[in-house]
């Protein structure tokens, strides 16, 4: 097993990258294209991690982390697609999914959230589905963050223990432990059924979570090579007085300092 990476080595690399996903953002924004990245794996794999490294410096007006809660009755009835297609990407936007459409593929069959049928129906549907938006100009990328079952017993151990992180710990995180097995078996005939050359998956190893990050990372701002889109340089005109303090008329205002 390799070494981990060291924190000094993973910030400067993840700084580096940063600065282009923000010419990412730039290029999507100035092209109008429409990037859709989809973040699946296991549960504990690290998706919401990596979606917050990712975004945590661009510019919040042009870019959407969407993560669907449970399907209400009315969502229950409709086209099984039909509550994703409202958080698509518009023009100028990328749109990052924390799990997506494919919770159909491994989540619902594995715990028996879905029929058999309807598992089934998915399956054929879903390149037609993705066929689609590929067709009309949608980037689509994604990702299946893979982590072996001792990693994720550690960090399933690590969020019961850490009040900080407990809320990360759901009913159903709990009751997948058992289905370790089952999700890599539903994982791979995901892989078979819906890999196609204009909508690829792309298989990240996530046991060391830096050192997964920086790859997928990596490999993103690589399938978009044409993304150039310098920002221009910024001249700040001197002052023209003294910097002045912020003043209140009604000091009553301020809150006071914590100690």
């Amino acid at each position: 097993m390799p070494k981990p990476i060291k924190r000094k080595d993973y910030e400067h690399a993840l700084e580096a990258m940063q600065i282009e996903l923000i010419e990412l953002q730039r290029w999507v924004k100035l092209r109008g294209k429409r990037l859709c990245v989809l973040f699946e794996g296991r549960d504990a794999a690290g998706k919401g991690g990596t979606i917050k490294v990712l975004t945590e410096k661009l510019e919040t007006r042009n870019y959407r982390i969407v993560a669907l809660g449970k399907p209400g009755e009315a969502e229950q009835g409709q086209w099984y697609f039909q509550r994703y297609v409202p958080h698509l990407p518009q023009a100028g936007e990328i749109v990052l999914f924390d799990r997506s459409w494919y919770n159909r593929a491994v989540v619902e069959p594995a715990m028996g959230f879905c029929s058999k049928a309807q598992y089934r129906q998915f399956l054929d549907d879903c390149p037609v589905f993705e066929d689609l938006l590929v067709r009309d100009g949608i980037i689509l990328l994604k990702y299946w963050l893979a982590v072996d079952q001792a990693e994720q017993e550690r960090r399933f151990r690590e969020r019961a223990d850490d009040p900080l992180k407990r809320w990360k710990l759901s009913p159903v995180d709990i009751a997948s432990r058992a289905r370790y097995a089952e999700f890599g078996r539903l994982r791979d005939v995901m892989l078979a059924r819906t890999h196609r050359a204009g909508a690829p998956w792309f298989v990240v190893d996530y046991n060391d979570q830096k050192q997964g990050r920086l790859s997928l990372i990596r490999h993103l701002l690589d399938q978009v090579p044409d993304r150039h889109a310098p920002a221009p340089r910024v001249r700040l005109p001197a002052l023209r007085h003294a910097p002045e303090r912020e003043h209140l008329t009604d000091p009553g205002f301020w809150i006071a300092p914590h100690r």
